[in-house]
């Protein structure tokens, strides 16, 4: 019988390796260092976020359009009395993270190793910073397994379109994976293919969805195979 699924879209960041931790983390020394120039009811993790949201259409996604607006919320919310010192300090958290090495999540050298050797065809498919992104690809180790690296602006139901296209495939026979149920499950679903959500412990507040609880979820990469057999 033919297998039902021939492409296989991966998202990258917290479904191949970590990458919201590290946002959580500068997140947290922002509000340490802004906070110190507020009133304490003023919530700045809040400010950051809005800030955040409002800037997706200007900076796009990534570090790069984070730290600019860390930059652009210290001022706003601090009526412009922040620091040359704490504003340096933000830029450092940026660029630590920019360095940051690439550390894979358990079980995603080895699952990928048995899709491709299931027969599988791999597509990267990531939203973020388009140098930054192939640079963490590049890192990975695991650019050999994909036949295709897509970094886009937005995963919406027209950006699955063009991708399973460029694959050369129906949407019905392509499945998409990932952490977000928002980017990686629901535009996939609503062009007629498949996805399964891959949780992460930490999910940006941008990324949360809501849905009916009937997609599908795995506990980890490495029970992907598996699955997807399950589907003949």
């Amino acid at each position: 019988m033919t297998h039902p699924i021939e492409v296989v879209g991966l998202d990258a960041d917290d479904t191949l390796w970590h990458s919201e931790i590290y946002f959580d983390r500068t997140q947290r020394r922002f509000d340490e260092i802004v906070g110190r120039y507020v009133d304490p009811e003023v919530d700045v993790h809040r400010v950051l976020t809005a800030v955040e949201r409002r800037n997706l259409g200007r900076y796009g996604y990534g570090i790069k359009g984070f730290t600019l607006s860390m930059l652009e919320a210290a001022i706003e919310v601090t009526d412009g009395a922040i620091g040359v010192e704490e504003v340096s300090q933000l830029l450092a958290a940026g660029r630590a993270m920019l360095d940051h090495p690439v550390e894979l999540l358990d079980g995603v050298d080895e699952a990928l190793t048995r899709l491709c050797d299931d027969g599988y065809r791999l597509v990267i498919v990531t939203k973020g910073d388009l140098h930054h992104q192939e640079l963490k690809i590049g890192a990975s180790g695991l650019a050999d397994r994909v036949e295709r690296i897509e970094i886009v602006a937005e995963k919406d139901p027209a950006t699955y379109l063009r991708v399973v296209a460029s694959m050369g495939v129906a949407p019905e026979r392509f499945c998409m994976v990932g952490n977000s149920v928002r980017s990686d499950v629901l535009p996939v679903i609503e062009i007629g293919g498949r996805a399964v959500h891959i949780p992460y412990h930490l999910t940006w507040e941008a990324e949360h969805a809501e849905h009916d609880g009937s997609v599908p979820e795995l506990a980890s990469i490495a029970e992907l195979p598996a699955w997807l057999a399950s589907l003949r």
